[in-house]
């Protein structure tokens, strides 16, 4: 319940002080590019429940269905100037913050994933379910999607395990830095899911 609270009172506060941003961006997309600028993906959610995660789009209208589908990298064409701009500032992720009041996600937990990948997940690695979805977490801060899929899974289910306020703290802190950096953006040759 107190966490709950946390995600609640965090995620509204954050929504109000960059709204102005959000605003802004919305614009630049829709003015770069057609199509809508909140870009919704199915993902999964705590006990496996599905829900649609909100992003900024920072692609081209229909991307999933053009290219390297999922898979993006630096460099990618189908990224706007726009997009490529959110996605170093992670601006893309604002829209998770409603997600966060909705009860779908939380502050910090696993990212949530797509379906498909869920599906497989072997019987350890569905543990990253049992917890609500984060906008960052400890494998966020490890390494992010330059990771290769099992181990953040492993980082994932060593959170769930370890799970508690200072270490939250430290995540949050950590979230910043690399908020700052830009690292861990594009998964790279090392990162990313296999099918």
């Amino acid at each position: 319940m107190l966490r709950r609270a946390f995600d609640i009172v965090v995620a509204a506060t954050l929504l109000v002080l960059t709204s102005p941003i959000l605003l802004v961006a919305i614009v630049a997309i829709r003015l770069e590019t057609p199509g809508h600028p909140i870009y919704r993906q199915r993902r999964v959610g705590k006990d496996g429940v599905p829900f649609d995660m909100l992003k900024l789009r920072t692609m081209v209208a229909g991307a999933e269905s053009m290219g390297s589908g999922l898979a993006v990298n630096e460099g990618d064409p189908r990224i706007t100037r726009v997009g490529a701009i959110l996605r170093r500032l992670s601006i893309d992720e604002l829209p998770n913050l409603v997600n966060v009041l909705k009860g779908d996600m939380a502050i910090i937990g696993p990212r949530p994933t797509v379906p498909v990948q869920v599906e497989q997940y072997t019987e350890r690695q569905r543990g990253r379910l049992k917890v609500r979805p984060g906008i960052t977490g400890w494998a966020q801060v490890n390494g992010r999607t330059a990771l290769p899929w099992h181990e953040r899974i492993e980082l994932d289910l060593w959170y769930i395990e370890h799970r508690s306020w200072r270490l939250d703290l430290q995540i949050l802190l950590r979230t910043a830095l690399i908020v700052l950096g830009g690292d861990g953006l594009y998964k790279g040759d090392t990162g990313g899911w296999r099918q």
